[in-house]
């Protein structure tokens, strides 16, 4: 399963986010992880999330994150929930093309490992493109 959160800066998405991930734990029967950029949400989630700095680990494209993704999974098979917050700040790429092929490989991965992955874009959500709009509420 993927979810977005779109929205434009101030709208509460990083709000949202922090409760589906304390929400998330609170049913999870797996481990949460969160994939932020900085240390801003330490204070925010509870201390049964493992807090991931996208920074320390030089992620700068969306497939070095795949890799990444694919690395945690590998290394721990009871992930249940992954969070990103601001993916395009964490790939460091707004690319269409690639934003659409990253979210498609997330969908797959997610069938296949039974990892639930949500994630924060900034925009306005009614111009959403089709491949992120599809994966909004």
């Amino acid at each position: 399963m993927i979810h977005v959160i779109m929205g434009l800066k101030g709208s509460g998405k990083t709000k949202k986010l922090i409760d589906a991930i304390n929400a998330a734990v609170a049913d999870a029967h797996g481990d949460v992880v969160c994939i932020e950029y900085g240390k801003k949400l330490t204070y925010d989630v509870t201390y049964k999330v493992r807090l991931v700095d996208s920074r320390e680990y030089g992620i700068s494209t969306p497939d070095m994150l795949k890799g990444f993704l694919s690395g945690l999974h590998a290394g721990n098979f009871d992930i249940t929930h992954i969070f990103v917050d601001n993916l395009y700040k964490i790939a460091r790429s707004k690319d269409p093309v690639e934003t659409e092929n990253f979210l498609d490989w997330c969908s797959l991965f997610s069938a296949e490992k039974g990892v639930a992955f949500t994630f924060t874009i900034p925009g306005e959500p009614s111009d959403a493109p089709d491949y992120i709009a599809r994966f909004m509420d």
